[in-house]
């Protein structure tokens, strides 16, 4: 079965969702989507034109913070957004089988799976379930990064010397490389110009979502320190 064609470019994907954000932060939601007509007429079929994947955390409701409505998003999420081979399946369903043109990877500061990743980082651990450790693991190299950008005298974190959102934007595009690494028919429709990826933090008291890295067709501002500085 061929690839479902992008119903958008990338661009156009990012615009609609950024403006849906302002209107969310403004305080005037147009709510689309969410009506009886709308839910009847996705009964048999869905087409979103963006896939996102997300930190798991309660206050990440990415259909309220972008003011979009039903099947609007095809939303995967897990704690801390760690890429799994169940998440790079799932975007890759969404660009070859439903047409979506843009992947947000979005995470968002004060993260619990980011303090706990740096926790982990310090002399004295706090003991963690198994299933809990593995999904830390894969964000701990960001929380070495940029320890050891500054600190050069132990290995060993000083969670109080540490931006634990700086950390969060490293991990962030790590996880935006790992979904590009995992996964062929992402790089290859990145390369073909018909998919985007961005990498958003979202600002828990401002309701804002900052976008820190792009991949693709996409003329986007990032925020000044996307690198991951603190």
């Amino acid at each position: 079965m061929p690839a479902v064609t992008p119903r958008v470019s990338p661009q156009e994907a990012w615009n609609e969702l950024a403006a849906g954000n302002s209107r969310f932060v403004d305080g005037g939601p147009a709510h689309p989507h969410q009506d009886v007509e709308r839910r009847s007429s996705l009964t048999s079929t869905q087409a979103p034109d963006v896939a996102l994947f997300g930190c798991s955390d309660s206050r990440l409701a990415a259909e309220i913070i972008f003011d979009r409505g039903l099947g609007d998003l095809f939303i995967a999420r897990n704690m801390g957004h760690v890429v799994a081979e169940s998440i790079t399946a799932s975007m890759e369903y969404a660009v070859v089988e439903l047409g979506s043109a843009l992947i947000v990877v979005l995470a968002h500061d004060s993260c619990g799976a980011v303090s706990a990743a740096i926790d982990q980082m310090t002399a004295q651990p706090t003991e963690v379930p198994v299933a809990v450790g593995n999904t830390l693991a894969p964000i701990l190299p960001a929380v070495q990064q940029l320890w050891l950008r500054h600190n050069h005298d132990t290995p060993y974190v000083n969670p109080s010397r540490l931006d634990a959102d700086a950390v969060g934007r490293i991990h962030l595009n790590n996880t935006v490389n790992e979904l590009l690494r995992s996964s062929r028919i992402i790089s290859n429709a990145v390369a073909a110009g018909t998919l985007g990826i961005v990498g958003c933090q979202y600002r828990l008291a401002a309701g804002r979502v900052v976008p820190v890295s792009a991949v693709g067709p996409l003329d986007i501002a990032l925020e000044a320190h996307a690198a991951g500085a603190a």
